[in-house]
């Protein structure tokens, strides 16, 4: 996989990177481009650039389709701290996505794995996801995929780890009593199933998280080391989160940003 760290702001380089993507494949093609979409503070940046694009005609979304990660079990769609509510505030209110191509699981539906069945169907039906966007947790999550999830998880109803009810209890006025302890989440699998990969890391919270990338170990202890066996996956990260990095990709990241000071992105593969 590869590892970026970038001085640039990760969501404008993560929208660019989109916006490419989807315009390559172009609006011709026979099936849609599907995208794999996240929630959480650190991609704000991203569907703020990305609205930004389609306003100034430079983003089309009537062929695109997307599946988002999760969603809490219990909140209704019209709860502001539902990540219903969360991608119509930030995307969908803003895009010509058509509302009939944007997938989200029903935290309220009457049977969960009836549900998680059904999503992971639709994304069949569809050819699967070409790019697949994410955020990391604190303990190394990926979607609500908390430590000890199998690689080969599908979509499925999960019970959320204190550590990131903690982390997410300031979408609930600070109260982690308050934060649902179940989600309905894609598995692992279900990520490692698309094309491409690309998740974002930002913040000294998240470099514990990112340094296990760089020692090695491929472990569902940590489910962000998940990335290392996908053929085509992409970290992006910002200097703060990568303040931990180890060994051989320390070094090396270091020898790039001295022979190229100016630049605003380096790369290594890990």
């Amino acid at each position: 996989m590869r590892l970026l760290v970038s001085r640039q702001n990760i969501g404008l380089w993560a929208a660019q990177y989109i916006q490419k993507q989807i315009q390559d494949f172009g609006p011709t093609s026979s099936y849609p481009f599907v995208l794999g979409l996240p929630t959480g503070g650190t991609v704000l940046d991203m569907y703020k650039f990305l609205c930004d694009f389609y306003k100034s005609g430079r983003l089309d979304f009537s062929h695109v389709v997307t599946f988002n990660m999760d969603e809490y079990v219990g909140l209704a769609p019209q709860d502001p701290r539902s990540y219903h509510f969360y991608m119509k505030k930030n995307l969908f209110a803003h895009v010509n996505l058509p509302r009939k191509q944007a997938h989200i699981l029903n935290g309220q539906s009457a049977d969960l794995q009836k549900e998680c069945d059904a999503y992971e169907k639709a994304i069949q039906d569809v050819g699967g996801i070409h790019l697949f966007l994410g955020g990391v947790g604190r303990n190394g999550h990926l979607a609500f995929n908390e430590p000890g999830s199998e690689f080969t998880s599908r979509t499925r109803p999960v019970v959320l780890e204190p550590s990131t009810r903690r982390a997410n209890a300031r979408f609930f006025d600070g109260d982690e009593s308050r934060v649902p302890l179940k989600a309905l989440s894609v598995g692992i699998g279900t990520v490692l199933a698309a094309r491409e990969i690309l998740f974002l890391a930002s913040g000294e919270e998240k470099a514990q998280a990112v340094a296990r990338l760089s020692l090695g170990e491929i472990t569902t202890q940590w489910p962000i080391t998940a990335l290392k066996t996908h053929p085509k996956a992409t970290l992006l990260i910002d200097e703060p989160a990568a303040f931990l990095l180890e060994g051989a990709v320390r070094e090396k990241l270091l020898a790039q940003q001295k022979k190229n000071p100016q630049s605003m992105t380096w790369s290594v593969e890990i």
